[in-house]
């Protein structure tokens, strides 16, 4: 682990089972509301510079291992080669698509995620059931015993930059530690790792040290 990672406080029963939803709705309407003319800006531009839906959905796993679409602005264009495959996503992300995954501005569509009860505003990232293949039944259970978030433990303390063995260690710390002391200190160094785009980039080798019986203790 991490010799960075904080003394975090023990689980809050009332605040996961009882508070940490209504606040959930709460603050996410309450963004969606005042971002909305924000949101339909970015989605008219992606539009006129991409074409087509400027909205990108995609099959991730929620609580309890249920499938739900997560929805994002999509960042990349459909261009494919003369037989008709999608060219590499390198090749295909657009200039705006660069900027909203720089900025994670990509990820505020996930706002009606966090309303519809897909996801909360802090937890694990949702994989997407591929990902989730590559651990034990028993991890991915442990995992999945909270809602998906927007930000979590993991994002704050590498982000793409870990292995997802890595990954998995975190979430599963936070689901032991879940408060909302817990959630402010996600929140607030959130902030910071958007500002300064720390972890934008894939961890080279993100599964070459992960395995089953590595990651079910």
């Amino acid at each position: 682990m991490n010799p960075n990672t904080p003394q975090l406080p023990p689980v809050s029963p009332l605040y996961e089972h009882h508070l940490k939803r209504p606040l959930d709705l709460l603050l996410s309407m309450g963004a969606l509301l005042l971002l909305l003319p924000f949101l339909l800006v970015l989605a008219l531009l992606l539009w006129l510079v991409q074409g087509g839906n400027p909205l990108f959905l995609q099959t991730r796993v929620g609580r309890g291992g249920r499938k739900f679409r997560i929805i994002k602005f999509r960042t990349m264009n459909n261009t494919r080669d003369s037989a008709g495959q999608l060219l590499p996503d390198a090749q295909r992300i657009t200039r705006i698509g660069a900027m909203l995954r720089r900025s994670s501005l990509d990820e505020l569509p996930e706002l009606l995620n966090v309303i519809c009860g897909d996801m909360s505003l802090i937890g694990p990232r949702p994989w997407i059931p591929e990902q989730m293949a590559h651990f034990s039944p028993s991890s991915q259970e442990r995992r999945m015993r909270v809602r998906p978030g927007i930000s979590g433990l993991a994002q704050v303390m590498g982000r793409n930059d870990l292995t997802f063995r890595q990954r998995l260690r975190y979430d599963l710390l936070y689901r032991r530690h879940l408060s909302p002391e817990t959630d402010l200190w996600i929140l607030w160094h959130t902030c910071g790792k958007v500002l300064r785009h720390d972890g934008i980039e894939q961890h080279p080798n993100a599964f070459g040290s992960t395995n089953n019986s590595s990651v079910s203790r």
